[in-house]
């Protein structure tokens, strides 16, 4: 159950990647993230509401709320730094070390004492390398430094985000996600009151923006309860994935073409995947 929700949560991220980064051409990207949070954040509260998974926050490491803004925080600079990454033109270098962020969550795992079989190592090596062969990357005798330094940034970020939502996960995953996003909507909250705009979007945006919002709180929210249900590693692995989502989509929707290395990093994902579950 716990691989299901994890490749289910790779669906949604994928999907909202997509859709925010179409939208992102036309508009700020900090406002696509600002309006999609705040879409977000009611979906959060609705469940919570109409759950009764309500749970008093306390400030200590074992309750949601501390990894929760945590991992808005983490989230949100990471999203900043993957969006001023491929402002610089340099999606092949960007995408593929921001894919690399499972790697801080694998570590987080396996200090906490998770031990994997040989096979599930193998499965979980083979998957990064798919998703990082899939993200596209360049490969140039000497690489800018900027488009490195934002990538690795936005690695550091999202996988950083990722280790604090299993550890808020363990008392509530949907306190957790909430948490987030109440955490990020403050933080645009505060730049549209400095800029006094929320992007100036188009009636018809917010739509797809209310979709964003839905499907990628959603795939937090999977993500979450799927550390719960079985190792963190696996799922954490099984859940960055979502980059192959978005390629497959611009390739479908776009007619994007795609690199040999692509396809090479889509075979290899899926193969990642069969050793893990075995």
């Amino acid at each position: 159950m716990s691989a299901a929700l994890a490749l289910l949560s790779s669906l949604f991220w994928g999907t909202a990647d997509f859709l925010a980064g179409n939208l992102t051409k036309r508009y700020a990207a900090i406002a696509v993230t600002g309006v999609s949070q705040f879409f977000g954040l009611l979906v959060g509260l609705a469940i919570v509401i109409s759950t009764n998974a309500y749970i008093a926050p306390t400030l200590h490491w074992s309750s949601y709320v501390l990894p929760g803004i945590f991992a808005g925080i983490c989230g949100f600079l990471g999203l900043i730094s993957y969006y001023s990454g491929l402002a610089t033109g340099q999606m092949g270098v960007v995408a593929p070390i921001s894919s690399l962020s499972a790697v801080i969550p694998l570590i987080y795992a396996l200090v906490r004492g998770e031990h994997l079989k040989s096979i599930q190592v193998a499965g979980i090596l083979v998957a990064l390398l798919g998703g990082f062969c899939a993200s596209g990357p360049h490969i140039a005798g000497r690489l800018p430094l900027k488009p490195l330094f934002f990538g690795a940034g936005a690695a550091l970020g999202f996988g950083s985000a990722l280790a604090f939502m299993a550890q808020g996960s363990k008392s509530s995953a949907i306190m957790t996600m909430t948490t987030m996003r109440v955490t990020t909507f403050i933080f645009c909250l505060v730049i549209a009151a400095r800029f006094r705009t929320i992007g100036g979007f188009a009636a018809k945006d917010f739509r797809i923006l209310a979709v964003i919002g839905v499907i990628d709180f959603l795939a937090n929210f999977l993500l979450g309860v799927a550390t719960t249900k079985g190792l963190i590693s696996i799922a954490m692995i099984l859940g960055s994935l979502f980059p192959i989502v978005t390629v497959l989509l611009a390739y479908q929707f776009l007619h994007e073409r795609l690199h040999k290395v692509q396809y090479l990093g889509v075979v290899l994902a899926v193969l990642g995947v069969g050793l893990i579950s075995l």
